[in-house]
């Protein structure tokens, strides 16, 4: 039995807001005294099919709870994914249908299991009752929130007082996932810390209705590789957990030192008095930042793939950025031009770069190196015949095999 002191050390680890602790304390002593664990819910849209390392902070949450014994909901929004999460929305986000909502949902149930475990985790669609409800349910539903309590959120406010459009179907948004932690009875509700609002909603629906309220809890957004934003595809600072482990551990060892102790808090398995001997022998000297950051590399590419693939992504990663060598998986194309061929649109066809104007970009930050020799002309021609090993940034090979 662990006592409700040390549940509190993990589960507050690296969280914001617990709203209210005081709450918390008497739930966990409640559960503790019933043998009744805590209902523990996260709600994820499905917008997109691939999850990054920053939609794994609330997932180790999740594992938190889960191994201190507390029932886990994996809430799919696919309900609320069809309407458009509005939350640091600067214009009205557009909704999926019903197909994307159905397939990035799947996808979403195979990822969370490389961390959750599937036996002790209930995955819920909020559609199972969102659906269910009648026009006169929603009417209902809508009367008790105010327009005035909408414009609170700092997004709506922004964009009412710049006159940027804000549809009537967004404001349904938070009402709706408040919605949610009635009818799944939820204890405790993780989010964002960009998610307060919403998840503060669901503690008023259920007080409105003679429920214990949930209690809050919000976690970090987690900066990205730059370590200025936070993780984004769209940015490309981002940690995918599906990509390769070669990739996984490579970027894992680019993050700056100072991020990394974050990372190990918000994504590592180790104990709070781990990472704290981490951290007091790396500002000691005695470990070198590097060692504790390969550390946290093979833990986070073994998570999503295996030990043994994290120890094969240390030993390439010394082979081919220590040791000056190319990687075992080296990507090859055969080109068949028979004219010279633009170095830019090679670096496209190559699948080194996503588009020419990118690969020049490369090229004009001397990123790109071809056998060895670092490129600079970004009109250079390639002649159409060997063999050239052709690199870009640090982890991106390719052999190009023409004729």
């Amino acid at each position: 039995m662990v006592s409700i002191k040390e549940q509190l050390e993990l589960i507050e680890r690296g969280a914001v807001d617990i709203i209210a602790r005081e709450e918390l304390v008497k739930k966990l002593q409640k559960s503790e005294a019933t043998g009744i664990p805590l209902r523990v819910k996260a709600g994820f849209d499905p917008t997109a099919p691939d999850l990054h390392l920053g939609h794994t902070v609330l997932l180790q949450k999740l594992k938190h709870f889960q191994e201190l014994g507390h029932d886990i909901c994996f809430l799919i929004g696919d309900f609320t994914g069809m309407i458009g999460d509005p939350t640091g929305k600067s214009d009205t986000r557009k909704a999926l249908t019903v197909e994307q909502v159905a397939a990035n949902a799947e996808t979403y149930k195979q990822q969370v299991f490389k961390i959750l475990d599937p036996e002790k985790t209930q995955v819920l669609f909020n559609s199972s009752w969102l659906g269910k409800l009648t026009s006169i349910d929603m009417i209902k539903l809508a009367s008790e929130l105010t327009v005035a309590r909408m414009l609170e959120r700092e997004d709506f406010r922004n964009r009412f007082d710049t006159g940027r459009p804000i549809s009537i179907h967004e404001f349904l948004y938070p009402l709706i996932q408040g919605y949610d932690s009635v009818a799944m009875r939820a204890d405790v509700e993780l989010g964002g810390t960009d998610q307060l609002f919403n998840v503060l909603m669901g503690r008023d629906l259920q007080r409105s209705r003679g429920m214990e309220p949930q209690v809050v809890l919000t976690m970090p957004l987690l900066e990205g590789l730059d370590g200025v934003n936070k993780m984004s595809k769209s940015l490309g600072n981002y940690i995918g957990i599906n990509e390769s482990a070669d990739n996984i551990y490579g970027k894992v060892l680019s993050i700056s030192d100072t991020l990394m102790f974050r990372y190990y808090a918000l994504l590592s398995d180790l104990s709070n008095h781990e990472i704290a001997d981490l951290r007091a022998k790396v500002e000691a000297g005695s470990l070198h930042p590097k060692e504790a950051k390969k550390r946290l590399a093979r833990e986070l590419t073994a998570r999503f793939h295996s030990p043994a693939a994290a120890q094969a992504a240390e030993e390439n990663f010394e082979k081919v950025f220590q040791k000056g060598g190319v990687p075992d998986d080296l990507a090859e194309l055969k080109c068949s031009a028979r004219e010279p061929i633009a170095l830019p649109q090679l670096l496209v066809d190559a699948g080194l770069v996503s588009s020419t104007s990118d690969g020049r970009r490369m090229i004009q930050q001397s990123a790109v190196t071809i056998d060895g020799v670092k490129a600079t002309d970004i009109n250079m021609i390639i002649a159409p015949e060997g063999e050239r090993l052709i690199k870009v940034g640090k982890r991106r090979f390719c052999k190009v095999h023409f004729g």
